[in-house]
């Protein structure tokens, strides 16, 4: 019984001319990329996005590290490059929520609960840190990679990314509002 190849292999592949283990390679990570761009600009958005980090990972596949047997963190890597550029193109103007379409008499107010309270604390402590020390931050929260993983993603040593990690969880310990949903949270777990 024959295992079923890494990602290396994949790319080597399809680098071979066999278009199917690229496409394997896309199957393999387009829920976590996908979510990845959700999370950061909206499933709408993240779905045009996503048709661009796969144009790119297959232009850029022959500069793939392959002593490396899982290519999530690089794809993660070329899904951030492409926020980036995406992020750039856009008018300022774009970065404000287009209110105007909201149905008359429609009062948002009755949805504002616990979880949204928790929501404003955490995404303002997250405006709080430097733009690497937030990606590695969520990189390791939300995609579930190791530091080194991460690290490797936005492209800094393992090193640099156990540090801005370091220093990210200090600033977010200390960001207002933190402590009182630490204690909230803290409430609830020894309660279940």
């Amino acid at each position: 019984m024959t295992s079923d190849p890494d990602d290396a292999e994949l790319i080597a592949r399809s680098l071979g001319g066999d278009e199917d283990a690229f496409v394997e390679l896309v199957r393999r990570h387009e829920v976590a990329v996908g979510a990845y761009l959700a999370r950061r600009v909206g499933r709408e958005m993240a779905e045009d996005l996503l048709g661009e980090v796969w144009v790119e990972a297959l232009k850029s596949r022959a500069t793939y590290d392959r002593s490396f047997s899982n290519a999530g963190p690089w794809l993660f890597g070329v899904a951030h490059n492409t926020l980036r550029r995406h992020w750039r193109s856009r008018p300022d103007e774009d970065s404000v929520a287009d209110m105007t379409g909201m149905a008359a008499g429609w009062d948002p107010w009755g949805a504002v609960d616990s979880r949204v309270d928790t929501e404003a604390v955490l995404r303002h402590a997250l405006t709080l840190l430097r733009p690497q020390q937030r990606e590695i931050v969520t990189l390791v929260a939300w995609e579930d990679l190791t530091v080194a993983d991460a690290g490797r993603a936005i492209g800094i040593p393992p090193g640099t990314a156990r540090r801005h990690l370091h220093e990210a969880r200090l600033v977010l310990r200390n960001a207002p509002g933190m402590d009182a949903l630490l204690t909230d949270h803290n409430a609830i777990k020894e309660a279940n």
